[in-house]
């Protein structure tokens, strides 16, 4: 299975607390309330409180934007452009932004999927994974190329993904099934 997605065609949800928004990508598996992974990528607008994912895992990716310090009782991260950041989703933390910023984030069951996230400008392989492209031209084997803010998501199918042109560089998830 293999879904291509383009980042203006993304349903978007505003958030309960009023801070931002919600682009998702997918929630794994469709339809079912409870999900197993889930991919989105969120618009920060105003300071606040991130939502709890208990036995949830979750890797944050600044895209663009305003600076992000996130706080919980135990840490201190600021976010810096394309360089991912993992928490656990039971951690309180908050937002404090200097202004709007979009982030990219996967969520795992800790108890069924593993994530790996990296931005990389070579050609990379997966059997279940997420690819999103962040500047330049990417080829996902035989199909279409992929434009910026253009991606792919996929389960149970090795696919690759090669970049097209100088300077290109793509938001690369590798999702794995916990044994």
């Amino acid at each position: 299975m293999r879904t291509r997605f383009n980042y203006a065609q993304l349903p978007v949800s505003r958030w309960r607390n009023g801070g931002g928004v919600t682009r998702e990508i997918i929630s794994y598996p469709p339809g079912e309330s409870r999900f197993a992974w889930r991919a989105s990528i969120a618009t920060i607008e105003a300071d606040g409180p991130f939502s709890p994912f208990p036995g949830v895992d979750r890797v944050i990716t600044l895209l663009h934007g305003a600076p992000v310090t996130l706080r919980g009782a135990h840490t201190a991260q600021r976010l810096l452009p394309h360089q991912p950041w993992a928490f656990p989703g039971e951690e309180t933390i908050e937002a404090q932004v200097s202004g709007r910023c979009e982030d990219f984030n996967i969520m795992t069951r800790r108890d069924c999927w593993r994530a790996q996230v990296a931005v990389t400008p070579h050609g990379v392989r997966s059997q279940h994974g997420i690819a999103y492209v962040l500047t330049g031209e990417w080829q996902c084997d035989n199909d279409a190329p992929l434009q910026a803010q253009q991606g792919v998501w996929w389960l149970e199918e090795e696919t690759a993904l090669t970049p097209l042109s100088a300077g290109a560089s793509l938001l690369w998830v590798t999702l794995s099934r916990v044994p």
